[in-house]
């Protein structure tokens, strides 16, 4: 069983960090067969993180994990289900293999009354041209975030967090902000209706495409989580679907959904280039055990016009 899972390649051995206590750990050598680690990655949490988040414990939610200046970063997400009140940190060490990761603080927290956007699902992704980090996150509320990051993988400058209307900058939306959906939020009154989450970036041949996860997770086999994508020539954006939508307005082409025969529903995904081949890999809600969220894995092949599809 896996849950917002992401991965990364060491030497001859994948990793893969998912949701759990203190973030799942797993290793393979053929990303098949897997080894849970009995240790995870957080054996300690750092006590910035229940001072920032009230009723946070040690469930530690959606993390990624980046290679970038010859140290690995691995971002993670502290909240409580449903509410805005959230934290993401972040961790660093030299290795994957090591017992043990740095804490290296906080990167953003946001606060509830005070913004309107979630402080979790992290995504790092480097811009190549300038060698900058960026990261993206959100869930629900107006949707995915922006920021750049400095070389120690904070914000640029956190003073743009409550006093510059420029960063972050939201760069998709479930909805189009004049459209209200009619149905209720099925999972909680707090986060409304805007039901977009966990944002990955891939960067394929001149564009930086958008994967976002859309409707309703964790609900097993009454999830309909599903994934949609849209592409940029810039990191910042705008974001514009197969219609040329832009996905701050709702736009978004639907990439991945649940068959209902094997999956009930899929999403919060990532995506990468092991041994030359284009990987996508989420978490799956399964039709035949009961709505588990195992992992898939698929192989990524491109249109003639540049728009990744599942083989």
């Amino acid at each position: 069983m896996v849950h917002d899972p992401v991965m990364a390649k060491e030497g001859d051995t994948y990793y893969l960090f998912a949701t759990g206590m203190g973030i799942q750990r797993m290793t393979s050598k053929d990303r098949r067969t897997w080894t849970v680690s009995r240790q995870p990655v957080m054996t300690v949490i750092p006590g910035w993180t229940t001072d920032s988040v009230p009723g946070f414990g040690n469930h530690v939610w959606a993390p990624d994990v980046i290679q970038w200046h010859g140290r690995w970063w691995l971002a993670y997400s502290c909240s409580t289900f449903g509410k805005n009140g959230s934290a993401i940190g972040l961790l660093s060490s030299r290795s994957l293999a090591a017992n043990f990761w740095k804490d290296e603080g906080c990167i953003v927290t946001s606060r509830e009354k005070r913004d309107n956007w979630n402080a979790i699902d992290p995504n790092f992704v480097i811009d190549d041209a300038t060698d900058t980090p960026w990261l993206v996150w959100g869930s629900f509320w107006d949707g995915i975030q922006l920021a750049r990051l400095d070389s120690t993988m904070h914000l640029e400058n956190s003073q743009f967090i409550m006093h510059n209307s420029q960063w972050p900058r939201t760069i998709a939306r479930r909805y189009d902000p004049n459209y209200k959906p009619t149905e209720p939020n099925p999972t909680s009154r707090y986060a409304g209706t805007n039901a977009i989450e966990a944002p990955f970036i891939f960067k394929h041949e001149g564009y930086y495409y958008l994967f976002v996860s859309w409707d309703y997770c964790c609900r097993g086999a009454k999830s309909n989580y599903r994934v949609a994508v849209g592409r940029s020539k810039t990191i910042d954006g705008p974001y514009l679907d197969k219609d040329g939508k832009d996905m701050a307005f709702g736009g978004g082409t639907l990439f991945l959904e649940g068959d209902k025969e094997q999956w009930e529903a899929a999403g919060h995904c990532a995506a990468y280039t092991f041994e030359g081949e284009d990987i996508f890999i989420c978490h799956g809600y399964s039709a035949t055990q009961n709505g588990v969220a195992l992992l898939i894995q698929r192989p990524i092949s491109w249109t003639a016009d540049g728009w990744p599809e599942l083989r």
